[in-house]
């Protein structure tokens, strides 16, 4: 169309105008979903979310439970042989009834299934070691107390108790000292001595974790002695590997996981520390699946990116869901390789809509990083798991502030190592665990604590 110079210049404005009208919405929409989801966007955590939305009325009222012909894990009773305490309770009126008089019949008795425990409370114990002198080769001859370190004034069992409840557990020192009537020092310095024993573990670990044909990396931020650093895990389905650095830098992946080439693969996010692993990677869908439905919510106008959205993120939902379902392998990569198929369709399609092609690229230039989970059932799609154990960490953080030195780091990450790898490794209960091991070192110092500890690794 001719346009005079008068029209021309109205038309140009005009234009303008629109520009300028739809950016100010897009800005306008971001921060209606900043002031809405929090800093982070999608990924704010839940504790630092401004607006947390109410439960969908279809849910209210809902209770959830197994399913129907589920077996479950409710109360259970017990007969006086399994009891570990038979008590009869005296009877409350004697041999008459307290309303008439009359005498009372016995009816047997009416047992009570109570589950209770003893109050978490230390006592004082003095043990009269035996000490004999042999006057023909001048030996003196004294045991060993049992069940405490070489010249330690706490039992194994407080020792062990202590450390399950802060590493594992999460509970903090100042919680621990008033439930078990002990000084901070002291109990700090029950820790450093603990650390030293097993100081040869996480070392011992990294082996393992390297031949493991699934692995997983995290990390997250942690403060030591005011400054700024960083919690970094590496997990396996029985290892559980912390380490407390300073740097996020690639010098910690390759710390652990070397430079020779390794089998099986390491599924992460797409921080860039790991792109050097040399070992097959997996990238994470939690987070692409994140991103993709956060177009959704930056163009709610685009009908392109809606159609997109609409189309990835159930299929990337379904990648990461796929391997838990109870169907057969032969179904299960039936299914994969439909699932990848689909995807691979979805991020060559031609898109118009830049922040598509942004999330298309990613796919494009990575392609031998998405779909290991397609060929392998034993790789998740996700990290779900290094996600999952990363979390106490950082719950942690947030009542402790981090360490307090170099050495509370170094102690924490043999510590956290030691006990949850323990805890993966699935005895009856680590704590007793860790008192048997310990109970063990102290009689024979010799003896190789992490033997203890892990008898069926080789490493």
């Amino acid at each position: 169309m001719n346009y005079c110079e008068g029209c021309f210049e109205k038309q140009r404005k005009i234009d303008a105008l629109m520009e300028e009208n739809q950016r100010l919405k897009a800005k306008l929409g971001y921060l209606e979903r900043k002031e809405k989801e929090g800093y982070f966007g999608s990924s704010t955590p839940s504790s630092q979310a401004p607006v947390k939305a109410n439960t969908l009325k279809e849910k209210q009222g809902k209770r959830g439970g197994a399913k129907p012909g589920h077996p479950g894990h409710g109360r259970h009773g017990f007969d006086e042989s399994q009891a570990d305490c038979v008590i009869r309770a005296p009877s409350e009126v004697g041999d008459r009834c307290p309303r008439c008089g009359g005498p009372l019949e016995d009816k047997g008795t009416e047992s009570h299934c109570v589950i209770d425990i003893p109050p978490l409370k230390t006592k004082r114990i003095l043990y009269m070691l035996p000490k004999q002198y042999c006057p023909c080769c001048h030996q003196t001859f004294q045991p060993r107390t049992p069940g405490v370190l070489s010249k330690s004034l706490y039992g194994n069992q407080l020792v062990a108790t202590a450390a399950t409840m802060h590493y594992l557990h999460g509970i903090p020192m100042g919680r621990i000292i008033e439930q078990i009537d002990i000084g901070l020092g002291p109990l700090i310095k029950i820790f450093h001595r603990l650390a030293n024993i097993f100081a040869n573990v996480p070392n011992r670990l990294i082996e393992p974790y390297r031949q493991s044909p699934v692995k997983h990396a995290d990390e997250t931020g942690w403060r030591n002695d005011g400054q700024n650093g960083y919690a970094w895990l590496f997990a396996t389905e029985k290892i559980g590997l912390f380490l407390f650095r300073k740097t996020r830098s690639s010098s910690v992946p390759r710390e652990v996981l070397g430079t020779e080439p390794l089998p099986g693969t390491l599924v992460v996010d797409r921080y860039s520390a790991y792109n050097k692993a040399p070992c097959a990677l997996q990238y994470c869908y939690a987070h692409l699946l994140r991103e993709v439905k956060d177009l959704e919510k930056e163009f709610p106008a685009q009908e392109e990116v809606k159609a997109f959205v609409g189309a990835m993120a159930p299929l990337l939902a379904t990648a990461m869901h796929l391997r838990s379902l109870p169907i057969p392998d032969a179904q299960f990569y039936e299914r994969a390789t439909e699932v990848k198929v689909q995807i691979i369709e979805g991020m060559l399609a031609s898109a118009q809509h830049l922040a598509i092609r942004r999330i298309q690229e990613i796919f494009h230039e990575n392609a031998d990083r998405m779909y290991r989970w397609a060929a392998d059932r034993q790789i998740p799609a996700d990290n779900n798991l290094a996600e999952r154990e990363l979390r106490p960490t950082v719950i942690a953080r947030k009542v402790s502030f981090g360490s307090q030195s170099d050495a509370g780091a170094e102690t924490r990450s043999i510590l956290m190592t030691t006990l949850h790898s323990l805890k993966k490794r699935k005895p009856a209960d680590p704590c007793t665990k860790l008192k048997t091991v310990l109970d063990q070192f102290a009689q024979d110092p010799t003896l190789d604590p992490f033997t203890l500890l892990f008898p069926n690794d080789t490493s």
